[in-house]
C-alpha cells in the first residue's frame, strides 16, 4: 500500500530469494524459490515507526559534484513523519529452492556452488545479513540437513491472492513487478516458475 505498510499474509518469493542470496550470491549462478512452507501461525502486529519523507534531490547532487562541495545532508527532525504498519511477527519459513547457472555460464561446475552454499548455510556465513522482505526486520536461518526430521507445516488452507512474485530486470532501468495468484494448501505455497508470473 502507498501510505501505510501492509504485509503480505507470508513471505514472498522475492523475499525468500534474497535470503538465498544473502549467503551465497555470485554472477554466475540463480536462485529459484519454488515452494515455501509455513511452520508457525500466521500472526500480525500493529507498529508505529518514524521515516524521513524526502530524498537528496540529484540536482543538488550534480551542483554539489561540479563545485566540489555542497550541502547533502538532510535533517530528520524536519523530514521525520510517522507512519503506521501491520506486519507479521514471529514467523518461521522452511524454504524450498534450486540453484541454477545464470545464462552463458554453462561451462562452470554447478556442484561447486551446491557445495559452498551448504558449507557457508551450515556454519551460519553471510554476505550480508538476510532480512525479511525490509532491511529492519532480519532473520536468522539455518540449512535443513536432508535426514532430519521434517518440521510439520501450519495445516491452514486458504487463498492468499495476488502476491509479488519478484522484479523483471528485462529493462534494469525500469524493473516491473511480476505477480501470481497464491494459494496455500496445508502451510505449504507451490511459486510457480518466474515465466508464469504477470506483470
Amino acid at each position: 500500500m502507498k501510505v501505510e505498510r501492509v504485509s503480505y499474509d507470508v513471505m514472498t518469493p522475492s523475499a525468500a530469494r534474497s535470503i538465498f542470496e544473502a549467503i551465497l550470491w555470485k554472477p554466475a549462478i540463480r536462485w529459484r524459490v519454488h515452494r515455501i512452507e509455513v511452520l508457525k501461525p500466521i500472526r500480525w502486529i500493529n507498529l508505529r515507526r518514524n521515516e524521513v519523507s524526502a530524498v537528496v534531490s540529484t540536482r543538488n547532487v550534480q551542483q554539489a559534484m561540479t563545485a566540489g562541495s555542497g550541502t547533502l545532508g538532510l535533517y530528520i527532525e524536519e523530514e521525520r513523519q510517522q507512519r503506521a504498519g501491520y506486519f507479521l511477527r514471529d514467523v518461521a519459513y522452511r524454504i524450498h529452492a534450486d540453484l541454477s547457472l545464470a545464462p552463458g555460464r554453462a561451462g562452470e561446475p554447478l556442484m561447486k556452488y551446491t557445495e559452498m552454499f551448504a558449507r557457508r548455510a551450515s556454519k551460519g556465513q553471510c554476505v550480508n545479513q538476510p532480512y525479511l522482505g525490509c532491511r529492519e526486520f532480519a532473520a536468522a536461518f539455518g540449512l535443513v540437513a536432508s535426514d532430519a526430521p521434517a518440521a510439520t507445516p501450519i495445516s491452514e488452507t486458504r487463498e492468499l491472492g495476488w502476491m509479488l512474485h519478484d522484479l523483471d530486470f528485462t529493462h534494469p532501468s525500469d524493473p516491473q513487478p511480476r505477480f501470481f495468484n497464491a494459494k496455500m494448501a496445508a502451510g505449504v505455497i507451490e511459486v510457480p516458475p518466474f515465466e508464469e508470473a504477470r506483470g
